[in-house]
C-alpha cells in the first residue's frame, strides 16, 4: 500500500524526504536488520570464543583443593551447546581419573578446574580451541563445537571431602 503526502504525519514525511525513502521501503529495511540481528546474536550465544567457568556448588569449606599435578576424579556430564549428550560419568557411575594440568584431557578441563575444591560443581562452557578444535571427535562430536560440562570433582589425590555422595540431579 502506498502513502501519499498528506497520509504520512509531519514527521515521516521528514525522515522519508531526508533519507530518499518511503515508509514501506524504511519499514522494509528496519525489519532486514532487525532479522540479521538476531540471526548474529543467535549465533554469538552459541559460540564461546573463551572458556566459561560457572561454580554452581562450592561446599561450605575448602578442604581440598586441586592444584596443577593432581591427580583428580571428575564425575561429569557433555553437552553439545543444543543439549545434546555426548557422554556422562553420572550415567557410567564411574568418575574420570587424571592428572590435572598434564594434557591427558582436553585443555578446557585443564584450566576450567584448576582450583576447585572437593565436591565443587562447575559448568564448564569450552570453546572448540580448548576442546576438540576444528576436527571435532566424529561421530558424536562435530568439528568447531562449543562443549559445555556439568562437573563434580569427587577427589583430589585420594582424598574425598567430609559431604555425602554426589548427586547429579543438582547440576
Amino acid at each position: 500500500m502506498r502513502y501519499t503526502e498528506n497520509d504520512i504525519p509531519h514527521r515521516e514525511r521528514l525522515l522519508s524526504a531526508k533519507m530518499g525513502f518511503s515508509c514501506s521501503s524504511k519499514a522494509t529495511a528496519i525489519f532486514g536488520l532487525l532479522a540479521l540481528s538476531t540471526l548474529v546474536s543467535a549465533k554469538k550465544s552459541a559460540d564461546v570464543t573463551e572458556l566459561q567457568i560457572g561454580v554452581k556448588f562450592k561446599p561450605e569449606s575448602c578442604e581440598v583443593q586441586a592444584h596443577k599435578g593432581d591427580t583428580i576424579k571428575v564425575h561429569y556430564r557433555g553437552k553439545l551447546t543444543d543439549g545434546t549428550v555426548f557422554d556422562s560419568s553420572f550415567e557410567r557411575g564411574d568418575p574420570i581419573s587424571f592428572e590435572l594440568g598434564s594434557g591427558q584431557v582436553i585443555k578446557g578441563w585443564d584450566q576450567g578446574l584448576l582450583g576447585a575444591c572437593v565436591g565443587e560443581k562447575r559448568k564448564l562452557k569450552i570453546p572448540a580451541k580448548l576442546g576438540y578444535g576444528e576436527q571435532g571427535s566424529p561421530p558424536t562430536i562435530p568439528g568447531g563445537a562449543t562443549l559445555i560440562f556439568d562437573t563434580e570433582l569427587v577427589e583430589v589425590n585420594g582424598k574425598t571431602s567430609s559431604g555425602g555422595k554426589a548427586s547429579d540431579s543438582e547440576l
